[in-house]
């Protein structure tokens, strides 16, 4: 009877009897550790070298420079270092000749770089986002100059303005005993020349930022605008550059930077000498070259590092704002 019973209703069998506790699963009490020795070990590690290179290799550097701006060291032995106080901030605005210079070609990098390539960088943006047949492989080919080095920019554009046989020379006819033109040693023409290819590079960079701004615009905003009867400057004028407004601080912002911080092409060309006087080119003659001066070095690295906050702190802050209010 009971057979049957258990055989027709298989759940009642399930059912414990009358007065038996039922057998429950004991809970682990405490916090579960989720990562293992090795795997905190692990972290430690890939966060820990970098977090140590990075604070030693730029805030500690960066710091020591701030605090040997205001010494005189030429760099053999601590104990050789003297406190000068601002002297070197002094003689950096007053008795160097080469300061001045120096600046005033860092600016005119600045203008050079946002009056030629930004714009033409910008147009190139343009044409490409319009989807056109092998967009492709112009974007690789005129962003393939950022890629290469500028060390390596700087040689190859040395063999174009060989005076001899560079191809500047060579197509305008300026390659012959008594007509040569020395684009790199003629002090009137070098620093354009070294903005030529600066810019060459420069181009590519600004198409491909622009381009990934292109890339967020709302394509209703195109649609719109043509059935408003807008043609295709007006569009971009009116509808499309505006809302750019955000890549254009970055660019305006990365421009600023890359002036500021121009220096390998100006040393492969020629060290910096000649009419082509960056501040970077001064700090590293004073720092490594023959007589090392690292505290006076160090007092052209502190206004450079001044210029660029008054530039960058601004950005930051716009940033901070957009991101808490959004």
């Amino acid at each position: 009877m009971t057979t049957d019973i258990t055989t027709e209703n298989p759940q009642a069998a399930a059912v414990p009897p009358a007065g038996a506790a039922p057998h429950a699963k004991r809970v682990p009490r405490g916090h579960k550790r989720l990562l293992t020795r090795r795997d905190r070990i692990t972290l430690a590690f890939m966060a820990g070298v970098p977090t140590v290179l990075h604070v030693a290799l730029v805030w500690v550097t960066a710091l020591a420079s701030i605090a040997l701006a205001f010494t005189s060291w030429d760099g053999i032995g601590f104990d050789s270092i003297r406190w000068v106080g601002l002297d070197n901030f002094r003689q950096l605005f007053t008795d160097n000749p080469q300061f001045w210079p120096a600046l005033e070609h860092n600016i005119i990098w600045f203008v050079v770089l946002i009056c030629i390539p930004t714009p033409l960088g910008l147009f190139l943006a343009v044409q490409l986002d319009k989807k056109i047949r092998f967009s492709r492989i112009y974007q690789t080919a005129f962003f393939l100059p950022v890629v290469v080095s500028l060390a390596v920019t700087g040689f190859v554009w040395q063999l174009v303005y060989n005076p001899d046989t560079g191809l500047i020379n060579s197509l305008i006819g300026a390659n012959k005993p008594g007509h040569y033109i020395d684009w790199i040693g003629d002090p009137d023409l070098n620093l354009w020349a070294v903005l030529i290819a600066a810019s060459w590079r420069h181009t590519g960079y600004m198409m491909i930022l622009y381009l990934a701004g292109l890339k967020g615009v709302d394509p209703s905003l195109r649609e719109a605008s043509s059935l408003d009867g807008a043609n295709e400057w007006q569009t971009f004028k009116n509808v499309i550059f505006p809302t750019l407004r955000p890549t254009n601080t970055v660019v305006l912002v990365v421009t600023i930077i890359e002036a500021l911080r121009a220096f390998d092409l100006v040393f492969v060309f020629n060290k910096g000498a000649q009419g082509t006087e960056l501040l970077s080119i001064l700090i590293t003659n004073n720092i490594i070259g023959e007589s090392s001066r690292i505290g006076y070095g160090s007092a052209i690295a502190v206004v450079l590092l001044l210029i660029s906050l008054v530039v960058i702190i601004p950005y930051l802050i716009a940033t901070f704002r957009k991101e808490r209010s959004a």
